[in-house]
């Protein structure tokens, strides 16, 4: 078998397919929360430095340095250290091709074959697909109450061939924000068992709290077990530019450094430049962007009320993503591809974030509202408060009865 073959296809593509042959009328057009990649354009100023950078600057076509550009490097050094209070040096940081990639290259100096990782359920699945792809075996923790992992659990699931505990904080899918004493407990038990944290920040720039999300960058020694990801698309519209960043030791780096050389030789040049003009231009735009996901997270609550009198739960809402309990008696997997046909939505069912034997993801969706405003949001809540309660009629053939 190959190692791909291990692994389910990619969920947002399998849920695309869904659309075919599916027809929207233009008085209900199809209200897309599948995917939390922001489909608006970066800034014109933005777009405008990486017009001039790709006509002028001729080293935005060549190979770079595998680890990034130097001058990005150190900007995200010095913004995390004034951000988190701690001392990051540009050598803490490597830029990489996306988040993903970040995540992976981590892995790649973790992990041999038969190695254990343990992932928060509801997991983030291209995390689960990697591990599978690699030969690891993957540690449920389920979450307990405000969609929270346990230390004291996940503390019992550590063996010999454990390797790292990941966490996503806020969450996807489930929207939470991880509370700065609940992620401190994770670094110390990691500490303690010597293993590594992985800690992907990707949504950091939309928490609603404000000041530091966490501590463990004060930590003298906080590399000796911490490795912190980061993502560019979310906040400057970067997605097509694939730009990510990892912060960990100077040793890990340097075996990351082998993985990246192998698999992109180095991020993209016009990506980097643009992440570099965004951190040091967009903070009030930035700001402004923040402060629209917020008022959407505030939408979903306010709209909630009439899903919860159908039955709905509102299990969390964070950063681009709400995570609801349904009512019906079929799982999520079988209702997501009949909400296209029968609501004119695109969501991902819970059984996309969820081990295969965990009955809690058959009973969820993960509704991302990156792209829909709050108008978009109160259509949403009207359209699924019309399918009705537990009694939705559904006819064995996937047509509604």
């Amino acid at each position: 078998m190959s190692r791909t073959s291990h692994s389910t296809p990619p969920p947002v593509m399998e849920a695309r397919r869904w659309l075919d042959g599916v027809h929207f009328p233009p008085d209900r057009p199809l209200i897309n929360v599948s995917q939390a990649a922001p489909v608006d354009l970066p800034p014109e100023a933005l777009r405008r430095v990486i017009a001039e950078a790709a006509l002028h600057q001729p080293d935005a076509h060549l190979y770079g340095a595998v680890l990034g550009r130097d001058e990005l490097r150190a900007e995200v050094a010095a913004q995390w250290s004034a951000a988190y209070g701690g001392e990051i040096g540009p050598q803490n940081v490597a830029i990489t091709s996306g988040c993903n990639q970040a995540f992976c290259a981590a892995l790649a100096t973790l992990c041999d074959e038969g190695d254990e990782v343990i992932l928060p359920t509801p997991w983030y699945f291209n995390h689960k697909m990697w591990c599978d792809m690699n030969g690891l075996r993957t540690v449920p923790l389920p979450c307990e109450a405000g969609l929270l992992p346990g230390p004291e659990h996940a503390a019992s699931l550590i063996s010999p061939r454990t390797r790292a505990i990941v966490l996503v904080t806020p969450n996807n899918p489930g929207g939470a924000e991880y509370p700065a004493e609940l992620v401190r407990a994770f670094f110390d038990l990691a500490r303690a068992r010597s293993i590594a944290l992985i800690v992907d920040e990707t949504y950091r720039d939309f928490d609603a709290r404000t000041g530091a999300p966490h501590d463990l960058f004060t930590d003298p020694d906080w590399a000796g077990t911490l490795i912190q990801l980061y993502s560019f698309s979310k906040a400057y519209r970067l997605t097509g530019h694939r730009v990510g960043a990892m912060t960990a030791s100077t040793a890990r780096l340097a075996e990351a450094e082998k993985y990246l050389d192998c698999v992109a030789i180095c991020p993209n040049q016009l990506g980097q430049i643009g992440a570099l003009w965004g951190m040091q231009n967009l903070a009030q735009w930035l700001a402004g962007e923040r402060a629209e996901i917020l008022d959407r997270r505030a939408a979903i609550s306010e709209y909630m009320p009439q899903l919860a009198a159908q039955g709905w739960k509102l299990k969390g809402a964070g950063a681009y993503f709400a995570y609801l309990a349904h009512p019906f008696q079929e799982g999520s997997d079988v209702l997501a591809p009949r909400l296209v046909r029968d609501a004119g939505v695109l969501t991902l069912p819970g059984t996309m974030f969820t081990p295969t034997d965990d009955p809690s993801g058959a009973r969820h969706f993960r509704i991302a509202f990156a792209n829909v405003d709050r108008a978009g949001i109160a259509e949403l809540f009207s359209r699924l408060a019309a399918l009705g309660g537990p009694g939705w009629p559904l006819a064995p053939d996937g047509a509604s009865a």
